[in-house]
């Protein structure tokens, strides 16, 4: 086969051909730069709801017969129901005859640089990925699929709105196959000479943490809407009991259907969460319908943010989430607030081993220290920097809390005082810095500080900082920023990485988060 994908005679070969490795669709691997094509019952997976809905609209009268007992056809085929029968028939074969031509023109292709995916044939659409900007890949199991035991694979690349290809639907081990052997290429592992076609084998992992469903549960009770909940009940009956007037009631029916819907939706994305390291990522799992497996390389986290709401203050529970190029805000919906958390819920010893995956070098000798104080200390534990006590007017209850700190590596943001919250943006992700200064502030002489990274649920922003030291530090990160990006520029964020770094990584874990739970405890 050419490079373009054009098939060739093979030229005759004297000796016998060694066998070929198992290939995504068929029996043996298919040559780099060879069209293939999905699973073929990919278009009724995803198009089963308009099945569904033929079958409901056409066969309505038919079920509501059988179900009255009547005849299903009057005498002489008389009626609407045959009528109803031939056209659902109709309207079926077209259906599953667009099916059909869905599957047949769309193919995807893993060349030498890129992955592409060929859809439509009315209206031909072409995606494509370039293998070295891939930040990470997920694999997606809606529950039909999982039935019939496929997988969806999502590309996330540098500088997408949205995901740039999505390759819908794979055999389950076909799918984690293809996202190894992309993996390796876009992390810059380069296969043995004289076998490019090898499929590669998926890397090991070491499991780090998961979620127990009894945490889950707890942290959803005790999460801030529940506590505007409450708040709103508690308005509710106090009004209905002072004006004597039960219609206030009415109000909590859309709240209580709300909650219970948004319950749902975090329990279903949170259940069996579980993370673990790999050569080419932090592994990532959740779901109890529909299950998702993402792979996020550590050098390709923009932003991270550990966040403690008031109420998980009595159990010590804490969220991480990231900014990752190409994830967009992460806000806007459940799938994407669900692909930008590192961490649902978890101890500190979970946010401790989070933090040594996403930041193995800390860039100080006292990483516990450090980090500790900045999710529950105050003032200038850890050598942070807070606000002045002039700003003790503007900011109350923050002043104490609201500060930064900066190592060799990372920059550390905190803020808040009862919904704390600790912002760690490595010196190379910063992309740009700004200062925020409004009429109050300047008579203070105060100032905000923000730091531009790729968008996301993350938003690094240094309150009511000094101007003095506002100003240091906008010339100090700025300098950081330049010098960090010039020690790191390849897109093969692997390749910059030790052999043993794994190994390293998983040794850091026990050393680091007993010290932090003993002084959790104290």
């Amino acid at each position: 086969m050419t490079a373009e994908g054009i098939p060739v005679e093979p030229a005759k070969q004297p000796a016998q051909q060694p066998a070929q490795p198992i290939s995504p669709l068929g029996t043996h691997e298919a040559p780099d730069g060879e069209w293939l094509r999905v699973h073929p019952a990919s278009p009724f997976i995803r198009g089963w709801v308009v099945l569904a809905a033929i079958g409901f609209f056409f066969g309505r009268d038919l079920f509501e017969r059988m179900l009255q007992g009547r005849p299903v056809l009057e005498d002489g085929f008389t009626g609407r129901v045959p009528w109803l029968v031939a056209g659902g028939g109709t309207v079926l074969l077209i259906a599953v005859l667009g099916f059909i031509l869905t599957w047949y023109f769309t193919k995807y292709q893993v060349s030498e640089g890129y992955v592409r995916v060929n859809t439509g044939f009315v209206f031909r659409q072409q995606r494509q990925a370039r293998l070295d900007r891939v930040q990470a890949i997920d694999i997606v199991q809606p529950l039909l699929a999982r039935i019939f035991g496929l997988a969806e694979l999502k590309f996330e690349v540098a500088d997408a709105g949205e995901s740039a290809v999505r390759l819908a639907y794979l055999r389950t081990d076909v799918a984690r196959q293809l996202r190894a052997t992309i993996l390796a290429r876009a992390s810059g592992v380069v296969q043995a000479a004289g076998r490019p076609q090898e499929a590669v084998p998926e890397a090991p992992e070491y499991p780090v943490l998961s979620v127990p469903p009894s945490r889950l549960i707890g942290s959803l009770l005790l999460s801030e809407q529940s506590f505007f909940v409450v708040l709103g009940g508690v308005a509710s009956v106090v009004l209905s009991a002072v004006t004597e007037n039960r219609s206030f009631y009415f109000y909590l029916i859309p709240a209580v259907l709300g909650l219970g819907a948004s319950y749902w939706g975090s329990f279903n994305k949170g259940y069996n969460f579980t993370a673990a390291i790999s050569p080419d990522g932090i592994r990532l799992r959740y779901g109890l319908l529909d299950t998702q497996a993402q792979t996020l390389p550590p050098g390709r986290i923009q932003a991270l943010k550990v966040v403690q709401p008031p109420l998980w203050r009595m159990f010590g529970w804490y969220r991480i989430q990231v900014n990752v190029a190409g994830y967009g805000a992460g806000g806007n919906n459940g799938e994407a607030a669900s692909r930008t958390t590192l961490l649902p819920v978890g101890k500190l010893v979970d946010v401790m081993s989070m933090l040594s995956l996403v930041l193995p070098d800390p860039g100080t000798p006292e990483p516990g220290r450090i980090f500790a104080a900045g999710l529950n200390g105050l003032d200038s534990d850890g050598g942070f920097v807070t606000t002045p006590r002039r700003g003790r007017l503007l900011a109350p209850l923050g002043w104490r809390s609201n500060g930064f700190a900066a190592t060799d590596t990372a920059l550390l943001l905190r803020s808040g005082r009862w919904w704390r919250q600790l912002v760690m943006v490595p010196h190379q992700r910063t992309q740009s810095i700004a200062m925020h200064q409004g009429p109050l502030a300047r008579r203070f002489r105060l100032v905000d500080l923000v730091l531009h990274t790729t968008a996301g649920p993350v938003q690094p922003r240094l309150i009511q900082a000094g101007l003095d030291e506002a100003r240091a530090l906008f010339d100090e990160q700025s300098a950081r920023a330049r010098l960090a990006r010039k020690r790191q520029t390849s897109e093969q964020w692997l390749a910059q990485l030790d052999p043993h770094q794994v190994e390293r990584l998983k040794e850091t874990i026990p050393s680091i988060t007993p010290v932090q739970e003993g002084q959790q405890d104290g």
